[in-house]
């Protein structure tokens, strides 16, 4: 493996990093901007978002719903099993799985797989799949599963 290869996948992690901290802390305008300006975020094949604004409109939604299941709602994403492939100087795709705890316990899990990349500002997000695997009963995930008039 390069520096330039090693770099790039330090960047990347970062950035897999950055997506879940952001996310968990509520910092969603930081996480957009962790997506190129015409990203596309696909949400287990029902809803697909295109570009931050979109991004960003799902994110406030998502802390709503939160907010209405808990009084003081938690949420922390543990993302492993991180796979980079680097396609080459400007582009790398990869993939991880995702185990979500709430204020409740164990929530929901799944796989993200990742279209990445190099812009100006650094590596972004220039498409994430999240795949949903499956809820905890009477979890959070379940409930707004539930509310869309899904199964789990």
């Amino acid at each position: 493996m390069s520096a330039e290869e090693g770099a790039a996948r330090d960047q990347i992690r970062e950035l897999i990093g950055a997506y879940a901290h952001f996310g968990d802390s509520g910092r969603f305008r930081e996480l957009c901007a962790l997506f190129a300006p015409d990203a596309v975020l696909e949400l287990d094949e029902e809803r697909t978002l295109r570009g931050p604004d979109a991004i960003l409109a799902f994110l406030e939604s998502t802390r709503t719903s939160l907010r209405a299941d808990a009084e003081r709602p938690l949420i922390r994403h543990h993302v492993s099993s991180i796979r980079i492939v680097i396609d080459g100087p400007d582009a790398a795709h990869g993939g991880a799985y995702f185990f979500v705890v709430t204020q409740r316990g164990p929530d929901h899990w799944g796989r993200y797989r990742d279209r990445y990349v190099r812009t100006p500002d650094g590596w972004r997000f220039a498409h994430r799949r999240v795949r949903l695997d499956g809820t905890a009963p009477g979890s959070w995930a379940a409930a707004a599963r539930a509310r869309r008039g899904q199964s789990s």
